[in-house]
């Protein structure tokens, strides 16, 4: 599972967003943690606890070697488990999710990457179900998924009872169109606040990082 740049701008921004929630008393749930790249990052900026559960044993293993090379080691637990089965012991003040992408599309020949992009892992609607039980009633949750499901994520939103805090709009450069979404999200209230929406751009015309991209992902690589 390689390191994307979509997968290090969502944990760049997770990580900024957790250091801005006042309900956060320390216990964040990775969702699908693959290697650990979005539990290393948030801990990296964040003095918090983190549950990174992952089902695929060869992530697992590589994820939990990441972990105890890391200074955050004693701050995070890797779980080789499915999230749906598994009976965590609390509720988390923050969920973190980038999902399996391409549901119900052409497979590849390899295992391992069907499991990370398809549906062998879990689907979306049960994703959400697990988030709905396991997230505080004052939580965040946040996840990445591809532009094009943005009509089935708000259908599915509705469905579950969950609402849209902030939704930021992805492009690979400013001369591409959408190609991802990341969205905070919580439980339904009573009373709704107004969507934010936001967009990003990776590079600008000239192929370089744009200042945005750069004053996100500043704190994690070593050349910008």
């Amino acid at each position: 599972m390689k390191v994307t740049t979509d997968g290090c701008l969502f944990g760049a921004y997770v990580s900024q967003g957790v250091k801005s929630l006042e309900t956060v008393s320390g216990k964040i749930l990775d969702i699908g943690a693959g290697t650990g790249l979005l539990t290393l990052m948030i801990a990296q900026e964040n003095e918090v606890v983190i549950d990174a559960i992952e089902i695929d044993k060869e992530a697992f293993e590589q994820a939990a070697k990441n972990v105890a090379a890391s200074p955050w080691a004693y701050r995070i637990k890797v779980i080789n488990a499915d999230a749906e089965k598994f009976g965590f012991p609390t509720q988390y003040d923050v969920i973190i999710s980038n999902p399996p992408f391409y549901e119900n599309e052409l497979k590849s020949n390899d295992a391992k990457k069907n499991i990370a992009h398809h549906n062998e892992g879990l689907l979306l609607p049960e994703l959400l179900q697990v988030i709905k039980k396991k997230l505080k009633p004052d939580g965040t949750f946040y996840l990445l998924l591809p532009y094009k499901r943005n009509d089935e994520i708000k259908k599915l939103f509705n469905e579950n009872k969950l609402s849209i805090r902030q939704l930021v709009l992805v492009r690979q450069s400013v001369n591409h169109d959408y190609f991802r979404i990341i969205l905070a999200g919580r439980l339904k209230a009573a009373e709704q606040t107004e969507t934010m929406i936001e967009e990003i751009s990776i590079k600008d015309d000239a192929d370089r990082y744009t200042p945005a991209f750069i004053d996100l992902l500043k704190e994690y690589y070593l050349h910008l």
